[in-house]
């Protein structure tokens, strides 16, 4: 993964080290005798006009040409052959002059010169001889030549200064454009006008901001289903509430026209349509609570698990077989009372539609890194076009003459969905309906 913290690192040591060597070359530039010697009027194309007029006209009608620099650029020039013999003598008798002696008793003091030497080596293109030149400029004039030359260097920290604001330009830029498409989405998901593809591009960034990205986008996901999934069921509620209620409120005004008899007679209705109320009601709030927190994940006892569903239906089952295959070795973790409650509503569908003479299979077996908990009946099954409809909240299919909202396989859905599973219905191939519980056994989150 291509970090951010190294890019902005990686950004700010290039900026460094740009700057570093920038101030290191102009340093040496402004202090190199080839740069120096090739920018300084007094010596620059000096070595080239002096050796054309001494090889032309002779020692004595160059020595002028030296003379003229030393006066306009106060510059010192003796030039040498290759055998060391010196080809300018006015400036070999001034600098042969000796030293006034040193006052008696004083240390002899430390040689000081006050000037800059400075040498080069120049090959005749005629005749091929090297002649080798050597510069003498005092210190003033070096300094106030730099002074007045200062455009160049000047350039070349312009020119660092452009550089670094394009770098920090598109730092800039490559940090605070994803964070506003982040914060256009966090916009968008409070107006709950939010895309999913509106960060598309963001997510495929292989950085912190793509991971930002992705996991904003699965947030978003889950957000927007919760939303959905919530307005859906004070839909499906406020319209399934409404039958036991009518049949309440007619019930209730027969009751007040009719006599002591017929009032008698119509209280186990009553009681009737309260029941079926009071379990409509607590099948809403159980599918509620699955969409909400329930703690942190924990082992999950299968075999225990299991027992206490056939125990809890051996009475009530009035003597039906359920059959329970449990291989070895499941380790599952996630919330015990979800998953127990998922199972029970798929038993309870299976034992309601199941004959009376044939068995109910529960069967938890292990494929691959997943748990599969199916639950199977021998009775009809479902037509396959209303196979992808099973699950939806009050939604039954039709044809139907058991009892039921429609909210029992949806809880189980829920229940898998909680653990980053899924439910699996369909119709065995021998006959009867299965619903398959397929969890991971990693541990959710």
């Amino acid at each position: 993964m291509r970090s951010l913290f190294w890019r902005v690192l990686a950004a700010f040591w290039l900026a460094l080290a740009l700057v570093a060597g920038l101030s290191m070359l102009l340093g040496r530039a402004l202090n190199n005798d080839a740069w120096i010697i090739a920018r300084h009027p007094g010596m620059q194309d000096l070595a080239r006009r002096w050796t054309e007029r001494y090889e032309a006209q002779g020692a004595l009608a160059a020595q002028p040409l030296l003379d003229e620099n030393r006066d306009q650029y106060r510059v010192s020039v003796q030039v040498l052959d290759e055998t060391g013999r010196h080809l300018s003598s006015r400036d070999l008798a001034r600098h042969r002059r000796p030293p006034p002696p040193p006052e008696f008793g004083a240390p002899p003091p430390l040689p000081r010169f006050p000037w800059r030497q400075l040498s080069q080596e120049y090959t005749s293109p005629e005749s091929g001889q090297t002649y080798f030149f050597i510069y003498r400029i005092p210190h003033e004039e070096l300094k106030a030549w730099r002074h007045d030359s200062l455009l160049w260097p000047l350039s070349a920290l312009l020119i660092a200064l452009v550089v670094l604001t394009l770098f920090s330009l598109l730092l800039t830029i490559s940090i605070t454009r994803p964070l506003n498409r982040l914060r256009r989405a966090v916009h968008d998901l409070g107006q709950t006008s939010y895309q999913q593809n509106s960060l598309a591009r963001l997510a495929n960034r292989r950085d912190e901001l793509g991971v930002l990205a992705r996991d904003f986008n699965r947030m978003g996901a889950r957000l927007q289903s919760l939303i959905g999934s919530q307005r859906q069921l004070l839909r499906d509620v406020s319209h399934e509430l409404r039958s036991p209620l009518a049949r309440l409120r007619i019930a209730l005004a027969l009751a007040e026209r009719a006599d002591a008899e017929e009032r008698a007679r119509l209280w186990p209705r009553l009681i009737q349509e309260c029941d079926r109320l009071e379990a409509l009601i607590g099948e809403i709030l159980t599918l509620a609570r699955l969409d909400a927190d329930s703690g942190t994940a924990r082992p999950i006892d299968l075999a225990e698990l299991l027992a206490r569903l056939r125990n809890d239906y051996a009475l009530s089952a009035k003597g039906r077989e359920i059959r329970s295959e449990l291989a070895p070795g499941l380790d599952l973790s996630g919330w015990p009372d979800m998953l127990e409650r998922a199972l029970d509503n798929l038993l309870r569908n299976a034992l309601r539609f199941s004959p009376a003479d044939q068995p109910v299979e529960i069967r938890a077996e292990r494929q691959g890194e997943h748990l599969l908990l199916s639950v199977r009946d021998h009775g009809p099954g479902v037509a396959p076009e209303h196979l992808a409809r099973l699950g939806e909240p009050f939604y039954r299919a039709p044809g139907q003459s058991a009892a039921g909202h429609g909210l029992g396989l949806a809880i189980a859905r829920r229940a898998a969905e909680r653990h980053n599973g899924q439910l699996l219905l369909a119709n065995h191939p021998d006959g009867g309906f299965v619903a398959t519980l397929d969890l991971p056994l990693s541990t959710p989150r």
